[in-house]
């Protein structure tokens, strides 16, 4: 998180805070009869020079790694140039509003500076940094303090919102570097620093865990995130995350929180992405990324129990982009992509984030799931465009007994407005297939990776299912498939 228009009033509050807590004294000792005071304990030895004292504890020692790489961390400062909000509503009959939005600027409005604060580390000694995308994107300026209070103005070389991730560049020679590290190698549990300017403090450390790796959010498909709780704050955003060998694993990023500060979830990106990123961003000025031209969802036990499944694996294929890339690989809905060049396919976010590392033009070796049996197919992959991929998320259905579905065959009217060949439109829906979610208007149109062109043919698959069935339902132009419960 970028910190923005940090108040004067809260630094003061946090100093005040902070001198109170210093002050505090225990009470005073009551009078009374003097106790004999117990034998003292014998002191314990003292570490060896060189030594401290978490270090003779055998706790963490985290001090080299923050001496040695802290100089590579650095503050950014941004101004952004943003329109008054107060008199953008026109026709508030203000004249004091109609007159600035005459004559108060360009676009008829006038130019405040909004700053901002984040961070970033230097990755090249010639003063290339990297940091987030949203803390640069929109600036007009840019200034970057380094740790001995040196100031610069940067340049914004990239910027690439998908990952949130940018490059910017300050005039510099011979600066302190990072080292970066493999993030596939981070395992839960393991110690992970983090360094950054929270709140407008430089340079602050935190530490924690490695929560969790791998993670999907919801507005960061591309992006598999690094889990930690370490303290990550406002200001954080774009500083390094260390693992215990000094080496960079991950950009900090984001954070959950109901209250807009620390609640132990952060999550960073994996520097291998970032620095994919940095190298297209720097050689052309934008990323490539791949993509196969399918809309996937989660597959959870009841879809996993409808097509065989083992257990719930891989991303189902909700729908197919007509004459994309999968398309003419003869992928269809109902398949469940299990790997992709031999790495397993877990949930349906890391398709997304593997494919679009892939470079348009190269081809991927997909398995698939169809018939409750593995196959392999073979997609040349195609160059990722704004708003050309898609990845549905749905949950399981909630407990329900008869699939309770009123339907009836489109009519040729119907089939022709919808651009469907078949499928059962429905008139109504209530029990597992409404608590599913269900309802008036959507066409079913596949079960169980089976096409559904009459009720014979929906009857004929619940008959064949054991506890669910995946219905295929096209809803105003985008299939999903709904899992139904419809034995114990």
């Amino acid at each position: 998180m970028m910190i923005r228009n940090p108040s004067a009033g809260l630094l003061a509050a946090i100093a005040l805070n902070v001198a109170l807590a210093g002050c505090h004294r225990p009470p005073e000792q009551a009078a009374g009869p003097v106790a004999t005071p117990p034998a003292a304990a014998p002191a314990p030895a003292a570490p060896s020079p060189g030594t401290t004292a978490a270090a003779a504890r055998g706790l963490p020692d985290f001090t080299d790694l923050v001496a040695q790489n802290g100089p590579a961390v650095v503050n950014i400062a941004v101004v952004e140039k943003t329109r008054t909000a107060a008199f953008d509503d026109e026709g508030s009959g203000d004249p004091l509003g109609e007159f600035l939005r005459r004559f108060g600027g360009p676009h008829g409005a006038p130019q405040t500076p909004v700053r901002g604060e984040g961070s970033g580390f230097i990755v090249a000694s010639d003063g290339t940094i990297l940091t987030n995308a949203h803390v640069v994107a929109d600036a007009s300026e840019v200034t970057v303090r380094l740790t001995d209070r040196r100031e610069f103005t940067a340049k914004v070389i990239g910027v690439d919102r998908r990952t949130d991730v940018a490059v910017i560049k300050i005039d510099g020679r011979n600066l302190p570097t990072v080292r970066f590290g493999d993030p596939s190698k981070l395992r839960p549990g393991e110690w992970v620093i983090a360094i950054g300017s929270p709140f407008g403090f430089d340079n602050s450390v935190t530490a924690g865990i490695v929560s969790a790796t791998s993670r999907t959010l919801p507005d960061g498909q591309y992006t598999p995130f690094i889990q930690t709780d370490a303290a990550v704050n406002p200001g954080n955003s774009g500083g390094p995350l260390f693992n215990m060998a000094g080496e960079v694993v991950g950009i900090n990023s984001q954070i959950y929180s109901r209250t807009g500060g620390f609640m132990g979830i952060s999550f960073a990106i994996p520097i291998d992405i970032a620095i994919g990123v940095k190298d297209q961003l720097i050689k052309t000025g934008h990323v490539q990324r791949g993509r196969i031209g399918v809309l996937v969802q989660e597959v959870g036990q009841q879809l996993a129990d409808s097509f065989g499944l083992d257990r719930p694996r891989g991303a189902i294929v909700a729908q197919v982009e007509a004459n994309g890339p999968a398309a003419k690989a003869g992928l269809k809905a109902g398949d469940v992509i299990l790997s992709v060049n031999g790495q397993a396919i877990e949930r349906s976010g890391q398709l997304s984030a593997v494919i679009s590392q892939m470079k348009p033009g190269s081809h991927a070796e997909l398995e698939v799931w169809r018939d409750r049996a593995s196959r392999k197919v073979s997609i040349e992959v195609a160059e990722l465009k704004e708003g050309t991929e898609a990845v549905a998320e749905r949950g399981e259905s909630p407990k329900g007994g008869r699939l309770g579905l009123a339907l009836r065959p489109l009519t040729p009217a119907e089939r022709r407005a919808s651009g469907l060949d078949a499928g059962l439109l429905v008139e109504d829906a209530s029990g597992a297939a409404g608590e599913a979610g269900v309802r008036p208007g959507d066409v079913v149109v596949g079960a169980n990776g089976q096409k559904v062109e009459s009720v014979a043919d929906l009857e004929a698959q619940v008959s064949k299912s054991k506890r669910s069935i995946a219905l295929l339902v096209n809803r105003g132009g985008t299939s999903l498939f709904f899992p139904i419960k419809i034995g114990p």
